[in-house]
């Protein structure tokens, strides 16, 4: 039978106190850093999704950038169309279109452009997964797939110019719901909006991991033949973590837009796709907690590195990523672990001697 374990009061007061000081931080910040720290909790939910389907479930997904980017493209058409009353965007003039194209017309409502924000990465995520686990191709292999998705989907964007805005994308996002995405007000709105939404698909994923499925994934992760030979079905599992990882992402990438103000192919490629996963690598793997904790963290560190250190950022974020990876293999989540194990083996006690 599996059972799941009861964390230590330590580790369920950690979340608590990261989501208070998220709540209360606007109340210090600027405008400007208020907007950043919206779009770093955008990450965070992205991140969330992430550690369910890699660090529960065993499967290392290389392409969450493409579902983050077609939730955002979803929010970006509804907002194009908001703001040009409805009428064809400019650049579909210049392309040669003398029509809106039907495909673009159902997204003038707000509630479908929503809904096709999860939806559509949800429904993307469900043909690969099918096609893939139902063929029991993980490890390495899954990897890759996931990969080329983030190679294809946005070169196939950037080709089609006169929809989607090519290279340049979608932007001059002014507006969303009458609200002035520039104002005090509407930046404060969305980063609440933004942090209620990550809070709660925390809640559902810390409540989710905690039950009988939580083990279930854990179990084909540890051993998904021996968990098809007690008669569970890992494709079924797996497909419905994966779509639900897809759907996060996609609802991330609509909260992202208006905040960003922008969304073109190069936020779905390969490197927001490894960035995704640096930031549950730094967080630390098997806890929600530490995947939110990586995602603000390393974004902040990123912001102000790339700030300081334009030429060289990348090679210092590369460098930290590989640091952790060594010597943090359960990332910052491990630290408070590792000084135990530490202090245990100085004074020789006989926890040093069941660590050894």
């Amino acid at each position: 039978m599996l059972k799941t374990k009861r964390q230590p009061a330590g580790k369920r007061l950690a979340p608590m106190i990261l989501f208070l000081i998220l709540a209360v931080l606007p109340g210090f910040t600027s405008d400007f850093q208020t907007n950043l720290l919206g779009k770093f909790l955008c990450y965070a939910i992205i991140a969330v999704g992430l550690d369910l389907i890699w660090g529960y479930t065993g499967i290392l997904s290389l392409g969450h950038g493409v579902f983050f980017g077609l939730g955002a493209y979803s929010m970006a058409i509804y907002m194009t169309l908001s703001s040009t009353g409805g009428a064809m965007p400019s650049f579909m003039k210049w392309s040669g279109l003398s029509t809106l194209p039907a495909v673009w017309r159902p997204f003038a409502n707000p509630v479908f452009a929503i809904v096709m924000a999860v939806l559509i990465p949800m429904l993307l995520a469900l043909l690969i997964g099918f096609l893939t686990f139902r063929n029991r191709i993980k490890g390495v292999f899954f990897s890759i797939i996931s990969q080329a998705l983030a190679v294809i989907i946005p070169l196939l964007i950037e080709s089609q110019q006169a929809y989607t805005g090519g290279t340049n994308g979608l932007t001059n996002f002014r507006t969303l719901f009458g609200l002035n995405l520039y104002s005090h007000a509407g930046r404060l709105t969305l980063y609440y909006v933004t942090f209620a939404v990550l809070a709660l698909s925390f809640l559902f994923c810390t409540f989710l991991v905690r039950r009988r499925t939580g083990s279930i994934l854990v179990a084909i992760r540890d051993g998904e033949n021996r968990m098809r030979f007690t008669g569970y079905n890992p494709t079924t599992y797996k497909l419905f973590v994966y779509c639900l990882s897809a759907g996060l992402a996609g609802l991330a990438g609509a909260l992202y837009v208006p905040q960003s103000g922008i969304i073109s192919p190069t936020e779905m490629g390969i490197t927001p796709s490894v960035e995704m996963v640096i930031w549950v690598a730094v967080g630390g793997k098997v806890t929600l907690f530490g995947a939110v904790l990586g995602a603000v963290l390393v974004s902040v560190f990123k912001f102000v590195v790339s700030s300081n250190v334009p030429d060289a950022w990348s090679y210092i974020i590369g460098a930290v990523f590989v640091l952790v990876i060594l010597f943090l293999p359960k990332g910052l989540m491990g630290i408070p672990e590792k000084l135990k194990s530490c202090f245990a083996r100085r004074k020789g006690s006989p926890a040093s001697v069941v660590s050894k």
